[in-house]
């Protein structure tokens, strides 16, 4: 799934009765974990500045990461065996337990200045961004939904099996500016979430816009990428430049 990164593209704002903050959108290509940590860390400090929103797109090497919520025993193998394989394992600052990123997953940083929303609510937005990806996955005939209860968005499967989960969410709000955010499983290979249990929910199975069925192709990463900058711009902004 990984891409030449493009240069951010802004477009200009669309009319509208209430006009919405800017955000602006870029596609960073494949990154390493610790890097995309940096690339937030500026995102949130030009944003906290004064700049408009960042909502940074990109993908990310293998890597387990532990959110504040994650417990040990989500881990099913020992971090020595998981870097024998290439698995990097970090613990991160946002909510949520324990989950796995890699190659052929659409990750994305929403970095939102809640305060200029006319009623700050950081669970609003967490519902906000499902909906955003909701929105997006539709577009390529997945019907997916919230589930009462627990973070992120999920597909009902065939009639007694387990629960699927299409996107993981978990963000980090910093003087009300958020940090990290989504990752929408497109491609991946799914054998990746066998080291853990994901977001530390045994009864439900990791799931992909590939395993529901959306076919694949060259321009299938930048088709997916493209459906969801533009949903969370209708959701979060005016601005809208996926690449």
């Amino acid at each position: 799934m990984s891409e030449t990164p493009r240069t951010p593209v802004s477009h200009a704002p669309t009319s509208g009765h209430e006009e919405k903050p800017a955000l602006r959108c870029d596609w960073l290509g494949e990154v390493s974990y610790r890097e995309g940590l940096v690339r937030q860390e500026e995102a949130l400090e030009a944003v906290r500045a004064g700049a408009e929103d960042r909502l940074l797109l990109l993908e990310h090497r293998p890597v387990v990461t532990l959110g504040r919520a994650g417990q040990p025993e989500h881990l099913l193998e020992a971090p020595a065996d998981l870097a024998a394989r290439g698995v990097e394992v970090v613990e991160v600052p946002r909510g949520g337990d324990v989950t796995y990123h890699g190659r052929g997953q659409l990750v994305g940083y929403l970095i939102s200045n809640l305060r200029r929303q006319p009623s700050p609510d950081v669970h609003r937005f967490v519902r906000d961004m499902e909906a955003a990806l909701i929105d997006a996955v539709g577009a390529f005939g997945v019907f997916a939904h919230r589930v009462e209860g627990r973070t992120g968005v999920f597909v009902t499967p065939p009639e007694e099996a387990p629960l699927r989960k299409l996107a993981s969410i978990g963000i980090g709000v910093r003087h009300w500016v958020t940090h990290h955010g989504f990752a929408l499983n497109v491609d991946i290979d799914l054998r990746g979430f066998d080291a853990i249990v994901p977001c530390g929910l045994h009864d439900v199975e990791m799931t992909s816009l590939e395993r529901e069925g959306v076919s694949s192709g060259p321009e299938f990463a930048s088709r997916v990428r493209r459906a969801v900058g533009l949903s969370f711009a209708r959701r979060f902004g005016r601005v809208a430049g996926a690449g």
